[in-house]
């Protein structure tokens, strides 16, 4: 295949203090070839968005590209061409899709706004004429309504539609090169299998190129044609997607393979990266269930939840969040709450420990009905029900040590008898989840995003509460760093006897983690029974959709594209 872009060589370090320098990125080379799609593979921390962003020059300014790095398209070098060339090939022959697209898109300005200006800079379109072509684009990308759509402002639209916004923007102007940065990251399984099937389309209808990146390695298997694994700024392992996953050479690609979730087995632990790189062998063996007792710990009854919102200057409306939820926990089992967004899976949990209060219905927590307390009542209660949110970047107070963030809630609740004893319990806490004493004295910001969540994992244990609620806790985190929660979750659960609420759009970690499922949509349960009933035997037409969008891997591949 000819190669429309060229990586060579590719070097970059940033300057984190007076005369300190980290190298992200050492020594990177890989080829795009056209009309081919390659996928760069790797953990956060790996370059992958590093070497990506090197290609558009859109790197801080305190990144410096060693003189030797090339990035060839078209016989130039883009390290090398003026600011003003450059402005004009980004967007025009080479575009972005970024991650989050709440923060790319400028909330400010309507959605056809944003596409038109797009086409106005590089395409020379009249005003008219460039909306024109917007409405066009929000057709292609499957946005509904789309004219009604050009006036909207991003916080109106759904994740999903936002990312296929961003996709209408990268595409305005048929470039030949698309950037997808973690496109489908935190979005539910059937959204996520919207926009990868959409990427697909588009680039073989456009023959563009596409560079996708990203450490969801179901779904590289079926979308690239070419695979580049990085590591620590390395590249690992580079070849076609068949031979990387039917016989990958490297120790840390067969590791990122095996720490993912598996929908056909249930091992007692899930592999680790640096275990498996080091050759040390989990634990053999399927992992059992602990049996459902003959009474439930909480019992949950015609369980509703509304909103009133306004509509218009006298007209109201009613939004049904949950209705008429039944359901059961039983103590040291894992009650798996699958769904799409607004399908009512959060406002479960938060009914659940009384963050908001339900409209109808009954909680029964120990012969306790948890729906009918005040709040006074209800604060003793929430020492037994906790939750795990799922952005620890959000729910730890920056302004906390950790030492504060772990003693305040045992303060709260009178555990220990002075602040030296909190602090000897805190610290316990710390080792029982994995982070050493020095942790204690520093602030989340200077902790990882898995480390973040085991700050959060251990706030919730100094209460030594019955009942932990995990509310999307491992979405946003890297396969090997998810593997590492989900064992150290497991490991508690045995130690403690804990009782787990799971809410995830992710099928196969809810699959591995639950031993009962409820699916949702659109505030009903729509099916339950045991986690290996409702994959093996579905019921409900909405649970085969959701099983249908997981993503696997070669198994389910499209079409490769021809030489």
């Amino acid at each position: 295949m000819t190669p429309l872009i060229e990586v060579r060589d590719l070097r970059v370090a940033f300057r984190v203090g007076k005369n300190e320098r980290t190298e992200a990125v050492r020594g990177v080379s890989f080829a795009v070839p056209a009309n081919s799609t390659v996928a760069l593979v790797g953990e956060s921390g790996s370059g992958k968005s590093v070497s990506a962003m090197s290609i558009v020059r859109l790197l801080p300014a305190n990144a410096e590209v060693a003189p030797q790095s090339q990035i060839v398209y078209e016989g130039r070098d883009l390290l090398h061409v003026p600011e003003e060339e450059m402005r004009r090939l980004r967007g025009k022959d080479i575009s972005v899709v970024f991650q989050e697209p709440m923060s790319s898109l400028n909330p400010v300005f309507t959605v056809g706004e944003q596409i038109a200006e797009t086409l106005r800079i590089h395409m020379g379109m009249s005003a008219r004429q460039a909306r024109e072509r917007a409405l066009e684009l929000l057709n292609e990308v499957g946005i509904p309504e789309p004219r009604a759509r050009l006036n909207a402002y991003p916080h109106e639209l759904s994740g999903g539609q936002q990312q296929r916004v961003m996709i209408a923007m990268a595409i305005a102007c048929e470039p030949k090169l698309l950037i997808a940065d973690e496109p489908t990251t935190a979005l539910d399984v059937t959204v996520q299998r919207q926009i990868v099937d959409l990427l697909a389309r588009l680039q073989e209808r456009k023959k563009m190129s596409v560079l996708f990146i990203s450490h969801d390695l179901g779904l590289v298997g079926e979308f690239a044609d070419q695979v580049v694994v990085m590591r620590h700024g390395e590249v690992r392992e580079r070849g076609t997607t068949e031979q990387v996953f039917r016989a990958p050479q490297d120790a840390y690609t067969k590791a990122l393979m095996a720490c993912r979730p598996r929908l056909d087995a249930r091992p007692r632990r899930l592999p680790v990266i640096d275990d498996m790189v080091n050759g040390r062998v989990p634990q053999g063996g399927d992992r059992v269930a602990a049996p459902a007792g003959s009474a439930p710990l909480i019992a949950v009854a015609g369980l509703q939840k509304a909103y009133s919102l306004k509509e218009g200057l006298f007209k109201r409306k009613t939004v049904h969040a949950v209705k008429q939820a039944d359901f059961a926990l039983y103590k040291g089992r894992t009650l798996g709450v699958v769904g799409e967004s607004g399908s009512g899976k959060t406002t479960i949990g938060m009914l659940l420990t009384r963050l908001t209060d339900p409209t109808a219905g009954s909680i029964h927590f120990e012969g306790t009905d948890l729906a009918k307390l005040d709040a006074k009542a209800m604060r003793d209660w929430r020492r037994k029900i906790q939750i795990i949110f799922q952005n620890p970047y959000a729910s730890l107070n920056p302004r906390f040590t950790v030492g504060q963030i772990l003693m305040e809630p045992m303060r709260i609740h009178g555990i220990g008898k002075d602040d030296d004893e909190r602090a000897r319990l805190a610290l316990g806490w710390l080792q029982k989840v994995g982070l050493p004493a020095t942790a204690f004295g520093k602030y989340p910001h200077e902790f990882s995003g898995g480390q973040r969540q085991r700050i959060a994992i251990a706030r919730c244990l100094t209460l030594r509460p019955e009942v932990i609620i995990c509310d999307e806790s491992v979405s946003a985190l890297d396969v090997s760093v998810q593997a590492t929660v989900l064992n150290l979750l497991l490991d508690l659960q045995d130690e403690f006897g804990l009782t787990y609420l799971f809410i995830s759009h992710d099928l196969a970690v809810v699959k591995y983690m639950a031993d009962d499922i409820l699916v949702m949509n659109q505030g009903e349960i729509v099916e339950q029974g045991s986690a290996q009933a409702i994959y093996e035997k579905p019921q409900h037409p909405y649970t085969l959709q959701l099983l249908a969008a997981i993503p696997h891997g070669l198994e389910s591949r499209r079409a490769p594209v021809a030489a």
